[in-house]
């Protein structure tokens, strides 16, 4: 495909791989963690302690990728650890090595993605931006519909023995591994700066960032606030009476949804402006929201599942996209790193938020709240003035 470079392709491949690994156990982990012990606080805690991991390392080490000038090492460290942890975690059975193979997963995660996302802006024009990222979404993505179809085809002959799994999993996240090695630095003429810089140094991004990217990320947090994790989605359509092979089938559904309009939006976007996209996906996420509020048929939740795939679709990549657009080329990974860092903060502020107003008041509320707050991001995106990529001023050398 024209644009598509053999960098990007590499790096849609890895992060398929990585996505089908993780996602045949995303379906199964709380199970096994109830079936070899774990209470549901302790799995939460366990979640919380992995994903604030993950949130505040993005942008510690994207900021460690500009400083040093260099992307791949960060990328391939960060699939390496991602793809080790996955035969890690069945070995022993104590809460201590659960939590230390758990979390080793999620730092993978969060030491590759400032530095991969830049290897993706750098392999884009301003004006392609979209593309490039839409299509990597879209690959992404679609290892998120082959991990739970894989997982729930071994499921079926072996039920209930998720050990292995666990292993099988390993298989994928080596491919991903094997993969990054195709990748290599180009020359760049930003300075290496070698200095030690503290694990929250990345905070200070936000003062001396442009203020195009603090207007943006401010109203992109503000939303995040309010999208809790999409597990509640899950427990929203099992609660209506989905059987447990109706949800995941959902979710696999979504996924599915979101691989396939991800990169035609990102094309899209690219000749329509990506605030455009980002807005209508905005839209699609209010409709979905009211939509399952007072969903309760297995045939509407397919059908706001799929608005929800779309929205999906036309934020994640388009994003990013944005704010690598906005940013000094010489801190893109530290920008798209501290965004990836507070936004991962919020969620769970975000998914705290969704839990206690399930409980205290109902189900209802806690998607209705985050649909009428959407409105108002809405209407503050299209007051934000930005400026079409043909515009954009050159970035600057440092």
């Amino acid at each position: 495909m024209k644009g598509i470079t053999r960098t990007v392709w590499v790096l849609s491949l890895v992060s398929l791989f990585t996505d089908t690994a993780s996602e045949m156990l995303y379906p199964i982990m709380p199970v096994y963690l109830k079936s070899i012990g774990f209470s549901i606080v302790l799995i939460g805690v366990l979640e919380g302690i992995a994903e604030a991991t993950a949130g505040f390392s993005k942008g510690y080490f994207g900021k460690r990728s500009d400083l040093s000038g260099k992307r791949v090492p960060f990328v391939q460290m960060g699939y390496a650890l991602s793809a080790l942890s996955k035969p890690l975690i069945p070995l022993f059975i104590a809460p201590l090595w659960v939590f230390f193979a758990r979390t080793m997963d999620r730092l993978g995660k969060g030491i590759r993605t400032g530095a991969r996302d830049a290897i993706l802006s750098d392999e884009a024009t301003p004006e392609t931006k979209g593309k490039i990222f839409g299509f990597h979404r879209a690959m992404d993505t679609t290892g998120a519909v082959l991990g739970p179809l894989l997982a729930l085809l071994y499921l079926h002959f072996y039920p209930a023995n998720y050990k292995t799994l666990f292993f099988i999993a390993f298989i994928p996240g080596l491919l991903a591994l094997f993969t990054s090695f195709l990748l290599k630095d180009k020359k760049s003429s930003i300075k290496k700066v070698q200095k030690n810089t503290s694990f929250f140094s990345f905070l200070s991004y936000w003062k001396t960032s442009p203020p195009a990217y603090r207007k943006l990320a401010g109203a992109l947090l503000f939303f995040t606030l309010f999208n809790s994790s999409d597990v509640f989605l899950l427990l929203k359509a099992k609660e209506a009476g989905l059987s447990d092979t109706n949800v995941i089938g959902v979710y696999i559904f979504y996924n599915l949804v979101y691989a396939l309009f991800a990169f035609p939006l990102g094309v899209l976007a690219d000749k329509l402006g990506l605030k455009k996209i980002f807005i209508a996906g905005l839209a699609m996420f209010m409709i979905a929201y009211l939509g399952i509020a007072f969903c309760n048929t297995k045939l509407l939740f397919y059908f706001f599942f799929l608005i929800y795939g779309v929205y999906a679709a036309a934020t994640e990549g388009v994003s990013k996209a944005w704010i690598t657009n906005i940013s000094d080329k010489k801190d893109t990974a530290t920008a798209v790193g501290t965004y990836a860092s507070l936004q991962s903060i919020c969620t769970m502020m975000a998914s705290s938020m969704a839990g206690l107003i399930w409980f205290h008041f109902n189900p209802t509320a806690a998607f209705l709240i985050p649909a009428i707050a959407s409105g108002f991001v809405i209407v503050y995106m299209l007051s934000l003035k930005t400026k079409p990529a043909s515009e954009l001023k050159p970035d600057k050398k440092g």
